[in-house]
């Protein structure tokens, strides 16, 4: 059985997708590379530094200037690996709320999504890695062997986003967690560069009331 070399996984915010990389990666022994983290990272950076996140050059000129790597965890944490950003390992800040406000509006800029794109495609000549995000199978990675668009309602999204952060101790309500991800449902899919949208060769799984496994072993049915 040949397994696919380089798996892109795409689709909207809170899809599952990263829950699905990982899984699929630990099984496969591969990388699991979440490239939301890559703008996450630019947006961290960018409040850092106090750069204004509607500064499109100022935040595009500081993406340009970030060397990005991942390592194997250092940290018992959960983390898959370690985030560096110009030697500073930054992977505890990627998910903090502010972070969370901007980083679709810091996405949406095209000069970030090429300086990100470039670090995305260094990391994907590795080989037998398993990449997230809303371009890949479209822009980062468009010869993937194998390309998942993974979907999920809005209502079933705005679930698992708001149990994913009561679990890490923030105060949010339901209908504060959907007006987010509307917001950037609407900022992902209608941006001019590299919009959400599948691949026309990437097969769609709607993950609507399916269980991990359950969306895991369509997944794996695919990879073989």
């Amino acid at each position: 059985m040949t397994i696919p070399d380089t798996i892109a996984i795409d689709g909207p915010a809170a899809s599952g997708k990263t829950t699905l990389a990982c899984n699929l990666a630990r099984e496969l022994n591969f990388i699991c590379l979440d490239t939301g983290i890559m703008y996450r990272a630019v947006t961290c950076v960018v409040l850092k530094k106090k750069v204004d996140p509607l500064d499109e050059q100022g935040v595009t000129r500081l993406a340009q200037e970030m060397q990005i790597e991942i390592a194997a965890p250092t940290l018992a944490d959960g983390r898959a690996f370690d985030f560096l950003v110009n030697g500073e390992d930054i992977t505890g800040e990627l998910r903090k709320p502010e972070v969370e406000a901007y980083v679709s509006q810091v996405s949406a800029y095209p000069g970030v999504r090429q300086a990100m794109t470039r670090q995305q495609r260094r990391i994907g000549q590795r080989g037998k890695i398993i990449m997230v995000g809303r371009d890949i199978g479209t822009v980062v990675m468009p010869d993937a062997d194998l390309k998942i668009y993974l979907v999920a309602s809005l209502e079933e999204r705005t679930r698992r986003r708001y149990e994913e952060r009561i679990q890490h101790g923030e105060e949010v309500s339901l209908d504060e967690v959907r007006r987010g991800l509307e917001r950037r449902d609407q900022i992902d899919s209608t941006r001019q560069a590299a919009p959400l949208k599948p691949a026309d060769d990437a097969v769609v799984i709607d993950s609507d009331g399916l269980s991990i496994e359950e969306v895991l072993s369509a997944a794996r049915k695919l990879i073989r």
